[in-house]
């Protein structure tokens, strides 16, 4: 995934620069003198600003106090009966079929690779007809000869 992501930062890199004006503009930079030394930017006069206000002091509120009333308990859950399982019938499961033996497989020997003969290479390549590449002329699309009368 991660190469991917790079691989699509580098396509939109090369989409970019493939533009003439980005081109251009890259040119343009590569055919500048360096800058000098920047100018010195004069310092701000600073002036003293005036203190603050005192924050003023607010009464503190008393809240009046609520009435209490009384919560009411909440009630009771009734204790439920225990309920007890009756016991699972003993049964006696049925036994289950034995799988049948798999047959072996009888062993292929091969015979040895000396006794199969290898097809040959040809030593000699045919040549390759040539292509006429003149075009013959054909009479009869030839122009007429031009005739001068003097």
């Amino acid at each position: 995934m991660a190469s991917y992501k790079h691989f699509i930062l580098t396509f939109f890199v090369a989409l970019t620069l493939s533009s003439i004006n980005m081109s251009i503009a890259a040119r343009h930079l590569l055919d500048t003198p360096p800058a000098g030394t920047l100018p010195i930017v004069p310092t701000m006069p600073t002036t003293a600003l005036p203190p603050l206000p005192a924050i003023p002091s607010f009464p503190n509120p008393t809240l009046p106090t609520f009435p209490t009333t009384q919560i009411p308990s909440l009630p009771t859950i009734p204790s439920l009966p225990k309920f007890t399982m009756p016991p699972l019938p003993s049964t006696q499961l049925p036994t289950l079929p034995s799988f049948p033996t798999i047959p072996t497989i009888p062993k292929v020997t091969l015979p040895p690779l000396s006794s199969i003969p290898l097809p040959t290479i040809p030593t000699n390549i045919p040549s390759i007809p040539t292509i006429p590449t003149a075009i013959p002329s054909i009479p009869f699309f030839n122009p007429p000869p031009s005739t001068t009368s003097p």
